[in-house]
């Protein structure tokens, strides 16, 4: 199984370890050289505000994103912080939940296509729905390449990302994609809090769900009310959709 994140806006803010070097999905290295160029060259300019999708509160991000070659780094589990991070609380998952999540997780970036946990990187600012001078928009830069490496991996595929992460990679048939309703309707922060808290309830648990019925039965049994629904054409994924009161 995999857990698909986005990454999240709020970050750790510096890292205490040596500047970035190896990282998961190597086959990556390439094109994550490419867009750290790119970022580090956009964040010069100008128009660098413009440029990043950045207002005017966060122009002291654009200093952080020049020195990103040299810039100490901590594992992404320490990195990403806010609401979805927060109600994921991986420093406080047991010791075969964390090896789960080791295994399981993986977050998208603009920056760095997918990493792991463990995957040590810098605090940097780049959103996948950023249009890159040179090399056009993120997820479609990033999407055959991230396809074809997480395409290799098989199993059950719990999304859990934002819609402008979910360009990035379309899993198609074998893939959930969690939403979360209120009242009928869907939810942004409270969706954040849910996804973080289905994502550890799932790494606590010691079954891995076969496929879209399992997940349904387990969050069910977790006490989440949930509605199930099937691809509405080939090479979708299902829905899973979960309603909340509080």
């Amino acid at each position: 199984m995999l857990i698909l994140l986005p990454p999240s806006e709020g970050k750790a803010s510096e890292g205490n370890g040596p500047p970035v070097g190896e990282l998961s999905f190597p086959a990556l290295d390439k094109a994550r050289k490419r867009v750290l160029n790119g970022l580090v060259r956009a964040s010069k300019r100008r128009d660098a505000l413009d440029v990043l999708g950045l207002t005017p509160g966060l122009a002291g991000e654009l200093a952080k994103n020049t020195e990103l070659k040299t810039a100490p780094t901590l594992p992404a589990a320490e990195l990403y912080t806010g609401v979805l991070y927060d109600n994921l609380g991986l420093a406080t998952l047991d010791e075969e939940s964390r090896r789960r999540a080791e295994e399981r997780l993986v977050i998208f970036s603009g920056l760095w296509g997918v990493v792991k946990i463990t995957d040590r990187i810098p605090p940097y600012r780049l959103s996948m729905g950023v249009n890159m001078p040179a090399l056009g928009g993120l997820a479609a830069f990033w999407r055959p390449l991230v396809t074809k490496e997480l395409e290799r991996v098989p199993g059950l595929v719990v999304d859990l990302r934002s819609s402008t992460y979910a360009g990035a990679w379309q899993p198609g048939e074998r893939s959930v994609t969690v939403r979360v309703f209120r009242d009928g309707k869907v939810v942004s922060h409270m969706a954040k809090a849910t996804r973080g808290e289905i994502a550890r309830a799932l790494l606590r648990q010691d079954a891995e769900p076969a496929g879209p019925d399992d997940l349904a039965k387990i969050l069910d049994g977790l006490g989440y009310t949930v509605d199930l629904a099937e691809p509405t054409r080939p090479r979708r994924p299902w829905a899973l959709d979960v309603h909340v009161t509080d």
